[in-house]
């Protein structure tokens, strides 16, 4: 049987429940990945959340600020919890879907927000980016991440805002994006090591080669991103390399940009099976 992921940067859930509806009813995922969820854990709308069809809850959340919550209409064998940097940010969160899961393997599901960064690409001067840069460096060198990868006796996944764009057609304007955050040179140099650790396998690539424009984030500064579409690809779904041959179909619900009360990101969906 088929299991479809979504990951999506909510930017705030209790504002956005509404639209979190739409989008469950839209792509019917399987497990749900949100992340900046600006929610403490005792204050997050469990109810609403168990409504849409997701008895099994797994959350890392604060006050106003970061927060990852993943949820599934699988049972969990297990939740973990990554704090990077020593900082206590709820930032990461990994669920591992118990044995006889929809793939026939027991699943693990990495849900991660990576800092932003801030807008100067100096870790001399910006303190959020190097943060940024240390939050990357510690992913990369975190065994279980490894270990998920490599392991032939289950299936694994990251998902999440990754807040890089790492390929040149990621962004509207490589040139352009060169000296900004989220596309420099080091960040990209960053990310591709994390993600040759595994390694992990670009999965959303399988559906858009690599020479085409791929987009799932658009400021909001912009006036009228249907018009200019001046996006990049922040958010990201990889897999280990026994499941990415597995991965069947892809949606990147571009419209949920234009609702009302929107996220900046857009939801996306894999498929797997």
């Amino acid at each position: 049987m088929p299991l479809t992921i979504c990951t999506w940067n909510i930017n705030s859930v209790r504002i956005r429940l509404d639209i979190v509806r739409e989008t469950v009813e839209r792509l019917r995922p399987d497990v749900l990945c949100l992340q900046e969820t600006k929610c403490q854990d005792d204050k997050f709308p469990l109810n609403a959340i168990r409504d849409m069809g997701f008895p099994y809850i797994a959350l890392n959340g604060q006050k106003g600020w970061h927060g990852v919550a993943t949820f599934s209409r699988h049972p969990f064998a297990q939740v973990r919890k990554g704090d990077f940097c020593g900082k206590g940010d709820a930032r990461h969160v990994a669920v591992t879907l118990a044995p006889g899961d929809a793939l026939g393997k027991p699943l693990t599901i990495h849900n991660f927000y990576v800092p932003a960064g801030g807008d100067v690409p100096d870790p001399d001067l910006n303190p959020k980016f190097a943060h940024k840069l240390a939050f990357l460096d510690e992913m990369t060198a975190w065994s279980e991440l490894a270990a998920d990868a490599a392991d032939p006796e289950r299936h694994a996944v990251v998902v999440g805002d990754l807040n890089v764009a790492p390929l040149e057609t990621d962004v509207w304007s490589h040139k352009q994006l060169l000296s900004v955050v989220s596309h420099t040179p080091i960040e990209v140099e960053k990310l591709n090591r994390f993600q040759a650790s595994g390694p992990w396998v670009d999965v959303m690539r399988a559906f858009v080669p690599p020479q085409e424009k791929l987009f799932t984030w658009w400021s909001y500064r912009s006036p009228d991103y249907t018009v200019n579409d001046r996006g990049r690809r922040l958010d990201h779904v990889w897999a280990s390399r026994p499941l990415a041959p597995s991965a069947r179909a892809m949606t990147v619900l571009k419209e949920a940009r234009g609702w009302e009360k929107p996220s900046d990101h857009v939801p996306v969906a894999l498929t797997f099976g």
